[in-house]
């Protein structure tokens, strides 16, 4: 299976994304089109004064926050860290639909959960996890955490309608979503190829850019040959060279496991 040790800067980001806790603060007043608020369950006038980013105070649109909140209000908001002088940010948008945030908490990383693809952008997949509130629409899937596979558009991975069982990245109360991968379930291919450096193999052309090709060695394995590998001579493209669905003799030169990259290079005179 995968390596589950994430990313040291993916690991920072989902840190940074992880609910905060809730404080019940009253509003007392508007700077800008950020919301100022005192913690309720501060000492008195010596209370702690924070801020709420217009951008953190609600999920719908507004023209300024003073159309949701009044000053004297007394709401929840989560803690998201101190910034400027030191002063505490709050999201009220992270609590806006109580049903929404405790579903969210009950997902964690590595969690492995079902639900029905909504749609299918050029972005991503957007995913009704089942369980979530009624009306609302939670999961969403990266094109990179679609499948291992080199693909144009998310299409071709999954469908509008389609069940799909992922592991949860991540769960944002601030943005409502849910972080999927579909990848993360699925054994990385290129891991059988981690002890082929140096040696020949036959693969098949995939796709032609201009500055090499790329060759699939097995099912989702490919790997680039950078047009230097296929000549000594100047040539504008590397269709003057080869074509698509050609079969072509290659030696692995690289296996990147932690970047999922496959390096080749010419099999003129290497050995088997």
């Amino acid at each position: 299976m995968p390596d589950p040790t994430p990313d040291p800067r993916l690991q920072a980001l989902i840190n940074q994304l992880q609910p905060g806790p809730v404080r019940t603060v009253e509003v007392i007043g508007f700077d800008g089109a950020d919301v100022l608020v005192k913690l309720v369950d501060g000492e008195g006038e010596n209370a702690e004064i924070g801020r709420v980013p217009r951008h953190e105070a609600s999920m719908r649109r507004l023209e300024h926050p003073s159309e949701l909140f009044k000053i004297g209000q007394e709401i929840n908001a989560e803690e998201i860290g101190r910034w400027g002088e030191g002063q505490l940010h709050l999201s009220t948008r992270a609590c806006e639909i109580p049903s929404l945030r405790s579903f969210l908490l009950t997902k964690e990383r590595g969690q492995v959960v079902t639900g029905t693809v909504a749609e299918v952008r050029n972005f991503g997949a957007f995913v009704y996890l089942d369980g979530e509130p009624d009306g609302l629409c939670t999961g969403f899937i990266r094109v990179p955490d679609l499948t291992w596979s080199r693909i144009d558009h998310p299409s071709e991975a999954v469908k509008a309608g389609q069940r799909i069982t992922a592991e949860v990245i991540v769960a944002e109360t601030r943005s409502g979503q849910v972080t999927l991968s579909l990848k993360a379930l699925q054994e990385d291919p290129l891991i059988r190829f981690a002890d082929q450096a140096g040696r020949v193999v036959t693969g098949r052309i995939t796709k032609i850019i201009p500055f090499g090709v790329f060759v699939q060695l097995a099912p989702e394995v490919e790997g680039l040959l950078h047009i230097s590998e296929l000549t000594d001579e100047p040539v504008e493209t590397p269709a003057q060279l080869v074509r698509e669905g050609e079969l072509i003799a290659v030696k692995v030169a690289e296996v990147d496991l932690q970047r999922h990259r496959l390096r080749l290079c010419a099999a003129d005179g290497a050995g088997s």
